[in-house]
């Protein structure tokens, strides 16, 4: 048994860094629109597995989750920014994190004593109320035009377009080929921290509380100290994820942190799987690429207009919003566990027919032969 696990994670860590080691190459192969999306992809992912630890794993509806992304990248650009603190950008991005997780902490009570659709309502109230801060505090956020964003700068190295111009194995590393390798290890470093807090104690708190709060509170879990703690965590992943948007923007602006941002963000986690963190990446990548990758070949697909076009058809973002409002309607009728369960099961099935053993003809047992009836014995005269 001790080899058989050995050999298992042994094979698990080779995928792990066959996997890093091929997402370290598009930096080298593709242009800019696609290391775009490869970014803003890492960064939905990341505040998508945020929103799948609160509302899959925790039970908690949560429709806010853009407040707390927009507190990420206002706060980053404010400590990092001039005018502003003028702190050096990893502090800075660090002291965004830990404020979006004090604003959940602020919003914890609330959350440790509403649950359901409920708290949806409550934490809608954070979206307006973010963005009617973030339109009227012109000091801090700039108003209805933003604020620029600070490069992030680790050590002398910036991760963004500078003198001198970088190259590497004879590629030019500008602004998103630097900044793809900071996505993937905060996405790393997001993955692996949310995987270990799925398996540990609290994790499978978190669990039970979702199941049933009653059996949680019987098998001695504190509900509403967890359900403030999932809260807290939740908003500190939208932080980051925040501060990743804003390095991939360049700029922030208030109309972005909106309502249909939270509404993308419950999609995310719905299509690619409730409580899992690759579906949340899955899900994230479904619907942060497909509005980008529409609007790019617009003028090849059918009923769906060019950006700008004056045309009645279809926009490309519209069109990307019915695409995936679709397949949430598929989703919850054909697969409630999403993508993630969906490769599950096939992985299963494949894994399945691999190990069923072939049908040999020459070990088949030939049927019985029928047997002649027994003749009856003959009484004696």
């Amino acid at each position: 048994m001790s080899d058989r696990l050995t050999g298992a994670l042994t094979r698990r860590r080779t995928r792990l860094l066959l996997l890093a080691a091929v997402l370290c190459l598009p930096p080298f192969y593709l242009d800019a629109f696609w290391l775009r999306i490869g970014l803003f992809s890492m960064a939905a992912a990341i505040g998508a597995v945020g929103l799948a630890l609160l509302t899959g794993t925790a039970g908690q509806l949560s429709l806010g989750h853009a407040f707390f992304l927009a507190v990420g990248a206002y706060g980053y650009s404010w400590f990092a920014g001039e005018p502003g603190a003028g702190l050096p950008p990893a502090l800075a991005a660090l002291l965004a994190v830990l404020l979006a997780g004090a604003a959940g902490g602020l919003f914890s009570p609330v959350a440790a004593r509403v649950k359901g659709i409920y708290l949806g309502i409550a934490t809608l109230a954070l979206v307006f109320l973010g963005h009617h801060v973030l339109l009227t505090a012109d000091s801090v956020t700039g108003g209805f035009n933003g604020r620029s964003v600070p490069p992030m700068t680790l050590g002398g190295f910036t991760f963004a377009e500078s003198d001198p111009e970088l190259t590497v194995l004879g590629v030019p590393f500008g602004a998103e080929e630097r900044l793809w390798f900071l996505g993937l290890a905060l996405f790393g470093f997001t993955w692996f921290t949310a995987r270990g807090l799925l398996r540990s104690r609290p994790g499978r708190a978190l669990a039970a509380l979702r199941d049933s709060e009653t059996a949680a509170a019987v098998m001695g879990v504190d509900v509403a100290r967890h359900r403030s703690a999932a809260f807290v965590v939740s908003s500190m992943y939208a932080g980051l994820a925040g501060v990743l948007l804003a390095l991939a923007f360049r700029r922030v602006v208030p109309d972005y942190f909106s309502l249909v941002l939270s509404v993308d963000y419950l999609a995310m986690i719905v299509i690619g799987g409730l409580g899992s963190v690759a579906g949340a990446t899955a899900g994230a990548v479904f619907v942060t690429a497909l509005p980008l990758l529409m609007t790019r070949y617009a003028d090849q697909l059918p009923l769906v207009a060019a950006p700008g076009s004056s045309e009645g058809a279809v926009g490309p973002t519209e069109a990307a919003r019915y695409l995936y409002g679709a397949a949430i309607v598929l989703v919850l009728l054909y697969a409630p566990d999403g993508l993630h369960g969906l490769a599950r099961r096939a992985r299963d099935r494949v894994g399945r027919r691999r190990s069923r053993p072939p049908a040999d003809t020459h070990d088949i047992p030939s049927p019985p032969q029928p047997t002649a009836a027994a003749r009856p014995k003959e009484h004696t005269p």
